[in-house]
């Protein structure tokens, strides 16, 4: 990944006037999660103790969440039901910034996809949905009158739900090519008829068969099959997704296969899609190729794989995975008001969060042990650094040996520590009132009673874990042997 293209990205990833319209089917995602500890008298059935519920967007709504997440000012266009589930999913995407004026309200149920899950595992999805019956002309002159104010692209986010008809996507498709505005369809079905003229889809690989008729799942047919559809249905481009084997781009001029990012260990595929149609707009938006712009796709796709649920792209977590990418020392270096949110971002996860703190002058083996056993109970690891001023409280005028801009870079090349935040005052009080961590780690010369914080964190269900040193390494003793 060429650093060029990252500094596109965060230059142009931007509500610079460009706007992008999401037209589909959109659905609320419900996660309910709890333990199963125990079987129903009753039945030969898990009992799960719920312990808590998320209500996340789902369908065309997860694409504009990914969107908006990236920068890109969005609007959506879709039906709801008139009812308690339509009014959470209008919150969630008023939340995330996203205009609703295309949003139609009607007297069925809002699609809902219910989760149960225990731990990392789903136990059962529970559906709730009703197909939606054809549009009014006054609905499709209602989209077409959004289209009309010119978004710089359209997304049509199609999970087979009745919404996106031949009788919608021909006044659609009409206007955007009048006004010449590219768009790109996440296809469902066996026909491409009511997408004909669409700059882009981007089908998987079980819809590409579906799409070709190959029941035979072989894959050189498949691909002579798709460039056939390609250039009858005049589309620009394909883009289909392979999960684990990356994009295959079909054009006139390239047919070529974009590598997956580098595996990551997979939580949810759920949203994966919606995160590449995504993230393939704001390449183009930002005016990079269509190349580039799958490979970022790609890469987003891998992040998003890595959490439970859909939860969509943030532009920062993406700008971040491209500089790994591009082989540059990831930022570990944290403010309070990022650490913050970061925070949330895991926490939503279910992540286990673990925090430390110290001076750690002249890094050592003891330290570099110490934090990896830290680090092997938790998921995200917080070290605390004293700064310089709080170091010379603790240890004299002649201390620290390395200023905590050093330090702090030291720490943050360590692949145990995922968060590095400097603090001034003499103990990590403020901070751990703040981050709330489900473990205060220390070493095992403390006693529980005498790490700060050990009174705080039962407030919040968290524990202090005390862990063993390495045995005659220490700052000090360093400093005597060199003075």
């Amino acid at each position: 990944m060429e650093k060029s293209i990252i500094e596109k990205i965060k230059i142009n990833f931007t509500n610079n006037g460009q706007w992008c319209l999401v037209i589909g089917d959109l659905m609320l995602d419900q996660y309910i999660f709890g333990e199963i500890t125990r079987i129903s008298p009753e039945a030969p059935i898990p009992i799960l103790k719920k312990e808590k519920q998320h209500f996340r967007m789902g369908g065309a709504a997860n694409v504009a969440a990914n969107l908006s997440g990236l920068g890109i000012k969005t609007t959506i266009a879709g039906v709801i039901g008139n009812d308690q589930n339509g009014d959470r999913l209008t919150q969630l995407l008023k939340e995330k910034l996203i205009s609703c004026r295309g949003v139609i309200k009607r007297k069925i149920p809002t699609t809902t996809k219910t989760r149960i899950i225990s731990g990392q595992q789903q136990i059962i999805r529970i559906d709730e949905e009703e197909i939606v019956a054809p549009l009014s002309k006054k609905d499709i002159e209602k989209i077409i009158s959004l289209i009309k104010q010119k978004p710089s692209i359209i997304i049509v986010s199609d999970y087979a739900k009745g919404f996106i008809s031949e009788a919608l996507m021909k006044p659609v498709i009409k206007a955007a090519k009048q006004l010449q505005i590219r768009i790109i369809v996440d296809p469902k079905g066996d026909s491409l008829e009511k997408y004909r003229g669409v700059t882009a889809i981007t089908p998987n690989k079980n819809e590409a068969y579906t799409l070709t008729g190959n029941s035979s799942k072989d894959e050189l047919l498949l691909e002579k099959n798709l460039k056939k559809l390609r250039k009858q249905f005049d589309i620009e481009f394909i883009a289909m997704t392979q999960g684990e084997l990356g994009i295959k781009l079909m054009s006139e001029k390239v047919t070529q296969t974009i590598p997956a990012s580098k595996l990551k260990q997979i939580f949810d595929v759920s949203g994966a899609g919606d995160t590449v149609i995504s993230t393939l707009a704001a390449g183009m938006l930002a005016d990079l190729s269509i190349q580039e712009s799958l490979e970022i796709a790609n890469i987003a796709a891998g992040i998003v794989i890595g959490k439970i649920g859909t939860i969509p792209i943030e532009k920062n977590e993406l700008i971040a995975e491209l500089e790994i990418e591009n082989h540059e020392q990831k930022n570990k270096l944290f403010t309070e008001k990022f650490l913050i949110n970061e925070l949330k971002r895991r926490q939503a996860m279910n992540e286990k969060i673990g925090f430390t703190n110290g001076c750690f002058d002249i890094l050592h083996a003891g330290h570099v042990t110490y934090l990896e056993q830290a680090k092997n109970k938790v998921d995200f690891l917080i070290v605390g650094l004293n700064s310089d001023s709080s170091v010379r409280k603790l240890k004299g005028a002649n201390r620290p040996i390395i200023n905590e801009i050093d330090r702090a870079r030291v720490l943050c090349s360590l692949q145990s520590v995922d968060a590095v935040i400097i603090f001034s005052h003499e103990t990590p009080i403020n901070l751990i009132n703040i981050i709330k961590p489900n473990l205060l780690i220390k070493g095992n010369d403390y006693s529980v009673s005498e790490v700060v914080g050990h009174k705080e964190i039962k407030k919040w269900g968290g524990k202090v874990e005390l862990v063993a040193l390495l045995q005659g390494r220490s700052t000090t003793k360093i400093i005597k042997k060199l003075s």
